[in-house]
């Protein structure tokens, strides 16, 4: 019997367990066959996903180590850009959380040669632009390296750096993570204090309200005894007075009072007083908004925020105000969030309950499309197809409570709110096997959803979970348009890359969709996790790699699809 040699070497239609003759596909962590990223590429996607939970084919651990040594290698390679990256990436908020910034910062201090250490000093404050942010790194760095004159000097320029007030409120409201605190810091740093003011907060940090008058420090010096005198220290931020009053407050009204008169933060007003309506009642309106969207269900339960009341109203406006979700740097990631676990009336730990008051929820959900820039439509016909196999259910989006799946279903309304003529489908491999589809669903492994981005998050992530879920064949949206004489500009596919279950090759598919309809379709793959894998053809200019959950990407992903 004749071999069909083509059969084992065909490059229009290679099935995903083997890779395309003659390209450089690697194996990815399912059992198929993909692109691998660059380590640039693994940079953007640790800076903006984190490694947090693993995926649901590599462990945390192992995930965590792939995308230190791809950090490591990008800091050896160009230092510069690595810290320029860093620093972009979190200073403008593009990032669910900071800490996969703050870790990659540390490396550079470890790594780095030094001009990059140098210029990875200047930019701390960048990137640590908080007390939490600080202490997170010196955990970090501290695991890495000793504390040599630039670490320290660096760090102490982020005390003296600050105004004296704003300093009292970092120390008030940040004031401790990780086993380390302020004066921890300080006794490392020796920073010089810049004025007296500073001086009376440092020496509040270091030895409380005792430490502020005339005192007499004895030293030995080549081994003779040294008598220094330091004079009164200046006079201490409002801040700090009134939160060592609130230490000593007795009543509520006492608390309420200090609140009201100095803008005392939450997390300066005892635990005990914190079950008091009246106390949230005062704190609400000069809440900082991201302890506003975390605090939600806590007035609520309390009574503070209910239908009609003055609070809820202030909850609205303030929610209503992209300028402010903006300054506030509140990254989309982080208002899905807070708007699943609102309208599910319950924490994902502990048992704090609550009645949702739909107003809230409204307002978080219009919220979280005002977090994105700006998108100019495309104007062209575009798919966007949701990866909803089980590798996406086993993956979570920066650690946080949701899952790729449901993040994926969130990204695709953006562009849905902004696209005229767009579909979206759902894909996993087909129900009766063929290629190992296990439970599958819908015409051929594609289910065809009913969304709108008039409907509410909390809706649509309920009405993606319903969809059976199979193996991953991320080829379908290409295969089941040109089975349907689709007409597509733009396929967008939201999955983790984890594609093994087809027989063609997602690259390959959109091929034969050129060769057969819209000769200049283009696709773009967001990747929902940071592993190191892409669908899209480095040697083809019409895909795209971008990275999901960055706040740019919408935009980007429209001008990729109206360019010519």
């Amino acid at each position: 019997m004749a071999i069909n040699y083509a059969r084992w070497f065909h490059r229009r239609a290679t099935p995903q367990s083997q890779p395309i003759p003659g390209s450089t596909q690697v194996p990815n962590s399912a059992g198929g066959y993909a692109w691998e990223v660059d380590d640039w590429t693994r940079l953007d996607r640790f800076l903006i996903l984190g490694a947090e939970g693993g995926t649901y084919y590599i462990a945390q651990r192992n995930l965590v180590k792939e995308n230190h040594d791809a950090l490591v290698r990008c800091i050896r390679t160009d230092g510069a850009r690595a810290v320029n990256r860093i620093v972009e990436i979190s200073d403008s908020g593009r990032a669910p959380k900071n800490d996969p910034a703050i870790f990659a910062l540390a490396l550079v201090a470890a790594h780095g040669g030094p001009a990059t250490k140098a210029l990875a000093f200047q930019n701390l404050g960048k990137v640590c632009r908080i007390g939490t942010h600080l202490f997170h790194f010196a955990e970090y760095v501290n695991a890495l390296r000793g504390w040599g004159r630039g670490l320290r000097n660096a760090v102490g320029r982020w005390y003296v750096d600050r105004e004296a007030d704003d300093l009292a409120l970092q120390v008030v409201k940040y004031q401790q993570r990780d086993r380390w605190s302020h004066g921890d810091l300080l006794r490392l740093a020796h920073p010089k204090a810049p004025s007296r003011d500073h001086e009376a907060l440092f020496r509040w940090i270091l030895s409380g309200a005792d430490g502020l008058g005339e005192r007499t420090v004895t030293r030995r010096v080549k081994g003779e005894s040294r008598v220094a005198t330091y004079a009164a220290a200046g006079q201490l931020p409002g801040l700090i007075a009134a939160f060592e009053q609130a230490k000593k407050a007795s009543t509520k009204a006492e608390i309420v009072k200090l609140i009201t008169e100095h803008d005392l933060p939450r997390e300066a007003v005892p635990t005990q007083w914190l079950h008091a309506p009246e106390v949230w009642e005062a704190l609400l309106p000069c809440m900082p908004m991201t302890a506003l969207i975390r605090n939600l269900g806590k007035m609520t339960s309390l009574g503070l925020i209910q239908p009609l009341s003055e609070a809820a109203k202030l909850v609205v406006n303030r929610l209503s105000d992209g300028k402010g979700l903006k300054r506030a740097r509140i990254h989309p990631l982080a208002m899905l969030i807070a708007e699943k676990v609102y309208a599910q009336g319950h924490g994902e730990k502990g048992d704090l309950r609550w009645q949702p008051v739909a107003k809230i929820v409204d307002a978080l959900d219009a919220a979280f499309y005002a977090t994105f820039r700006h998108v100019e439509p495309c104007g062209k016909p575009v798919l966007l197809a949701l990866d909803v196999s089980g590798s996406m259910d086993g993956s979570r989006i920066a650690g946080s409570c949701l899952t790729a799946r449901e993040a994926s279903a969130a990204m695709a309304l953006v562009t849905a709110a902004t696209e005229p003529n767009c579909e979206i489908i759902a894909f996993s491999a087909p129900a009766k096997g063929g290629y190992g589809g296990m439970h599958g669903g819908g015409e051929s492994g594609i289910t065809r959803i009913a969304l709108s981005p008039r409907m509410r998050l909390d809706d649509v992530i309920k009405r993606l979970s319903a969809i059976p879920m199979g193996g991953t064949d991320c080829a379908l949206p290409m295969v089941w348009a040109r089975r349907n004489k689709l007409a597509v500009s733009g396929f967008v596919t939201y999955t983790d890359s984890e594609t093994w279950a087809g027989n063609i090759h997602p690259a390959q598919a959109l091929r034969e969709y050129r060769r057969e309809l819209v000769g200049d379709a283009k696709a773009v793959v967001v990747g929902m996790t940071s592993n190191g894998f892409t669908l899209a053809d480095p040697n083809d200019r019409g895909m795209l790699d971008v990275v999901g959950f960055d706040t740019t990407v919408p935009a980007v992903i429209s001008d990729f699809i109206r360019r010519a």
